[in-house]
C-alpha cells in the first residue's frame, strides 16, 4: 500500500504481526553474521529525520489509530541517541493512540550507548528491544562472526532493563552443528541467566542461499543437527536457564516442535512437551518450515 516508504525486504518479530513497521535505517549497521542474509543488496544507513516524518504523514491516514510501531530495520537502536529520541517524540504527537514502539538493538549498538542516553530513550516510549544474542558460546559466537562477546551480551542486556524497557532475546537452534551441540546449548542457558529476559525465543538455524554458513556445511567444517538433536539442544537451554519471570517460546515457524510457557514456573511442563515430541517423534516438515 505504500511502497515509496520501503526499500528492500522488511523483517519483523513474530509478534509485531499487526505493528505498523516504519523503516528508520535500511539495512542492518552490523551485516557480518554467516548466518543471515535478511539484508543482503541494502547499503546501511540511517534515515534522516525529514525522511521519517514524511513516512509518517503518508500513512497516517490509513495508521492513524496504531498501537504499536515497530522500527525497522536491522539494529535501528544504533540511531544518534538524540536522534531516536526524537523521533520518538514524532510517533507519540502524531499517533495519539500509541501505546509501543519496538526496535531491534545488537550489543555493539546498545554498549556503545550511556546508560542516561538509553534512560533518555525509554523516558521517550521506546517501549521494547528485542535482542540477537544467537548463542551464548564465546566459540559460535567468534565463528559466525557476531562481533560480541558472551559478556557484552550480558551487559546489554543489564543496560536495557535497567532503563526500565522490556527485553527479548532471540537464540538460533543447531548454530553450532552437531560438532557444538551441547556447548552451545549448555552456555546459552547461562547467558540467558545471565541476561534475565523478559522474552526469550528460539529459532531454527536455517540455510539461506548466498549465507556463508551454507558453504561451511557444504565443505564439511560443519553438521547440520537433526530435528531430535534440536529438541535435545532446547531441553538443555530450559535445563541451564534460571530465569526470574520470562516467557519462553519456540514456535518461529522455523522449529521442529511449538514449545512454550513461563519460566521458571512451567520449566517442568516444558521440560515434559519436549520429552513427548522426542518419544513420538513428532517434528515438523522441512517442507513446513519455510519462512
Amino acid at each position: 500500500m505504500f511502497p515509496d516508504i520501503y526499500e528492500g525486504n522488511i523483517f519483523r518479530p513474530p509478534s509485531e504481526a499487526y505493528s505498523l513497521i516504519l523503516q528508520a535505517t535500511i539495512g542492518c549497521s552490523w551485516d557480518g553474521c554467516t548466518f543471515c542474509t535478511a539484508f543482503a543488496g541494502k547499503e546501511f544507513r540511517v534515515k534522516t529525520f525529514d525522511q521519517i516524518r514524511s513516512d509518517v504523514e503518508k500513512v497516517l491516514p490509513v495508521w492513524g489509530d496504531a498501537k504499536r510501531i515497530f522500527l525497522a530495520d536491522g539494529n535501528a537502536l544504533c540511531m544518534d541517541a538524540d536522534e531516536l529520541e526524537r523521533v520518538l517524540k514524532l510517533l507519540y504527537s502524531r499517533f495519539h493512540s500509541l501505546e509501543r514502539v519496538s526496535i531491534y538493538g545488537g550489543p555493539v549498538d546498545i554498549n556503545k550507548k550511556t546508560q542516561e542516553e538509553l534512560n533518555r530513550l525509554s523516558a521517550a516510549g521506546l517501549s521494547m528491544v528485542y535482542f540477537g544474542l544467537e548463542s551464548g558460546s564465546a566459540e559460535i559466537l567468534k565463528r559466525v562472526k557476531k562481533g560480541a562477546t558472551p559478556e557484552m551480551m550480558i551487559e546489554a542486556a543489564g543496560k536495557i532493563k535497567k532503563a526500565g524497557m522490556t527485553f527479548s532475546s532471540i537464540f538460533i537452534l543447531g548454530l553450532g552443528g552437531k560438532e557444538l551441540s551441547e556447548e552451545h546449548a549448555v552456555e546459552t542457558g547461562r547467558v540467558l541467566t545471565g541476561q534475565d529476559p523478559d522474552y526469550a525465543a528460539a529459532l531454527t538455524l536455517m540455510l539461506e542461499p548466498g549465507a556463508e554458513i551454507v558453504r561451511e556445511v557444504e565443505e564439511g567444517r560443519m553438521t547440520l543437527i537433526s530435528p531430535e538433536e534440536a529438541l535435545k539442544e532446547i531441553r538443555t537451554v530450559v535445563e541451564n536457564f534460571d530465569a526470574t519471570n520470562c516467557v519462553f517460546r519456540a514456535n518461529h515457524a522455523s522449529n521442529y516442535a511449538p514449545i512454550g510457557g513461563t519460566l521458571p514456573g512451567d520449566k517442568e511442563r516444558i521440560l515434559s512437551q519436549i520429552a513427548g515430541y522426542l518419544k513420538d517423534g513428532r517434528f515438523k516438515p522441512d517442507h513446513f518450515r519455510r519462512l
